[in-house]
């Protein structure tokens, strides 16, 4: 089953294809969106990226956060998760 990993504290020079690029180690990436302020196409700071499997989302997120990208340490969480 697919599961998304929410990404905070992006820099703005990130982009989706180096979000996928990066996040691609830890298995089949569905997609990588940076959200992006809709008056200047300038990132938010924080993006989703999806996989195929929630197994490569815990991956992802026990391997990345609080690493560095693009000069910016992430924060990350599994956004699709629920308490029940």
């Amino acid at each position: 089953m697919a599961a998304k990993v929410y990404v905070s504290n992006l820099s703005w020079n990130t982009t989706d294809e180096s979000l996928s690029e990066v996040f691609g180690q830890f298995g089949d990436i569905i997609d990588a969106i940076v959200m992006k302020d809709g008056e200047t196409g300038r990132s938010r700071g924080f993006g989703f990226v999806s996989f195929s499997s929630s197994v490569e989302a815990e991956a992802a997120v026990a391997g990345m956060n609080e690493q560095e990208l693009d000069g910016h340490r992430l924060r990350m969480n599994l956004a699709n998760a629920s308490g029940g």
